[in-house]
């Protein structure tokens, strides 16, 4: 089942919605934290209906295991002259899995002009990277929901960094805020590489900026990166980008991740 697909047959009342997590979206036991981080921006969005500012800073923390029968609720925080404050959480079976906070804001104009969220030097367009092959280890989510290839060319050795391009198969009726809140949470955490496969890792907070009031891109491709610069005492942090086909800045993102080995 597509995300859009999921959505149209939410079952709908005044300020929630419920859905039963697909398990082609499941990543272990749990949901695929994009998949659960798009169906609390949906229901937000939702809230805030008609005129609602674009999409500008997500803050998203993964509570607990995400699967079955979810309710989704969302509630207007603040609504002020140009901004709007809404909160989503997710529960499953009685329990919150995610808590969320969103800010829409509509642009303004200003003096500074600033961009230091540059891709990696040595990029591979996505017509030239080598395509992802399955393995035992890809979680079902990726495997059943994206295409993916290699974004850089194959080096030497391991680093705490991943980066990959990355497409939905089918987006289409997807909102454009949703689709890349969706799809910017689906490399491994960067620490991943250094780490033996068995190692269970687990997301704990995520912080999405939206460098863009209008996300688009080039045949659904977006480039993803995560670099780990922390790991001790299982706690890793890592910093996330995303970029359009054409290498544009569009979220820049910063996220926590246990590391249970």
């Amino acid at each position: 089942m597509t995300f859009a697909d999921l959505l149209a047959c939410a079952e709908e009342s005044e300020d929630d919605f419920n859905v039963t997590v697909p398990e082609g979206w499941l990543q272990g036991r749990t949901a695929y934290g994009g998949f659960s981080a798009a169906l609390a921006l949906a229901a937000a969005m939702r809230m805030g209906g008609e005129g609602l500012p674009p999409l500008r800073s997500a803050s998203v923390s993964f509570v607990g295991p995400a699967s079955g029968e979810a309710e989704v609720r969302a509630r207007v925080l603040r609504k002020g002259k140009n901004a709007t404050w809404i909160s989503a959480e997710i529960t499953c079976g009685g329990a919150c899995t995610l808590n969320a906070t969103f800010v829409f804001m509509g642009p303004v104009n200003s003096a500074v002009h600033l961009n230091r969220q540059v891709p990696p030097a040595g990029l591979l367009v996505p017509e030239e990277g080598r395509e992802f092959e399955p393995h035992p280890h890809m979680p079902v989510f990726l495997r059943c929901n994206f295409e993916v290839r290699f974004a850089l060319p194959k080096a030497e050795g391991k680093s705490a960094e991943i980066c990959w391009w990355v497409r939905l198969k089918d987006r289409a009726a997807l909102d454009p805020m949703v689709e890349v809140l969706l799809v910017a949470d689906a490399l491994p955490p960067g620490i991943l590489p250094l780490l033996t496969p068995a190692t269970p890792v687990s997301s704990m907070t995520w912080i999405a900026n939206l460098l863009t009031p209008a996300p688009i891109t080039r045949d659904g491709w977006w480039l993803l990166r995560s670099s780990a610069d922390y790991s001790e005492r299982g706690c890793s942090s890592q910093h996330m980008g995303l970029w359009n086909a054409d290498g544009e800045p569009v979220v820049s993102g910063m996220q926590s991740v246990a590391v249970f080995g």
